[in-house]
């Protein structure tokens, strides 16, 4: 399981130029990468995603295809969690 951060850099003012491709590659994300949830870093910071694998390394190389990453309009963190325990709505989550 992996929560990504992508936190807004100094090109921050381009991002609505490339929002339509970065919710296109969002679409993407949950279809194919296991995104599990998308959403906004408070206050206006960035955003943040919980995915379910498939691997690391699919995962890195799929954070270097969106367009704010590629662009310099944010900085992704991937942090990897082995889940340990979960509330029983979440336990699919602790059999990876």
């Amino acid at each position: 399981m992996y929560i990504i951060t992508l936190k807004f850099s100094e090109n921050r003012h381009l991002a609505q130029d490339h929002m339509e491709a970065h919710k296109d590659w969002i679409k993407t994300g949950f279809k194919d990468q296991g995104f599990l949830l998308v959403g906004s870093i408070k206050p206006s910071m960035g955003g943040a995603i919980i995915a379910q694998g498939p691997t690391r390394e699919a995962i890195e190389a799929f954070i270097e295809k969106d367009p704010f990453v590629a662009e310099n309009i944010v900085t992704a963190e991937i942090l990897e969690i082995s889940p340990a325990r979960t509330v029983d709505p979440l336990a699919f989550l602790a059999q990876t």
